[in-house]
């Protein structure tokens, strides 16, 4: 039985999922200098896995017959993830990308909650899939960042 707490958690991540596309896609076209190109590398790949995330949480929801929402129910909220004016400050898109995968990670595990009280199996392994990925992402990027200079 899905509860709207379920639904509610599935559009948020629909929604959160195309942003951080439109964010990492940005980022790794805008970044420059030494630094830049590994993690640029690894953004460009995220696109689409992150844009496959949104494809399961999209048919997750018809599935539960609501619909996925359109771009008039977009509202930006990754602000630290937007393209630096200093297109070689690669530390701060991977601070902000570790801050999105912080924030997917707390909202899929919510989700999975969520859907084992409710006793929602499929939702629950949609919920696990797309965590392991993002966990995996946020290990990536802490690595990239153990290679700049902490204050």
């Amino acid at each position: 039985m899905t509860t709207d707490e379920i639904t509610d958690l599935l559009t948020e991540a629909y929604i959160d999922e195309h942003e951080t596309v439109m964010n990492y896609q940005t980022n790794a076209i805008v970044l420059d200098g030494v630094h830049a190109e590994e993690v640029k590398s690894s953004l460009e790949a995220d696109v689409q896995e992150e844009l496959d995330h949104a494809r399961m949480l999209g048919e997750r929801l018809k599935q539960l017959d609501e619909s996925p929402p359109g771009s008039a129910a977009f509202e930006a909220s990754q602000h630290s993830l937007q393209p630096p004016e200093d297109t070689t400050d690669v530390q701060s898109v991977i601070e902000g990308v570790l801050e999105a995968e912080d924030d997917a990670i707390e909202t899929y595990r919510s989700l999975h909650e969520a859907a084992s009280e409710a006793n929602d199996p499929v939702t629950e392994d949609v919920a696990v899939t797309i965590l392991a990925d993002e966990e995996a992402h946020h290990t990536e990027f802490r690595g990239f960042l153990k290679e700049f200079p902490q204050d």
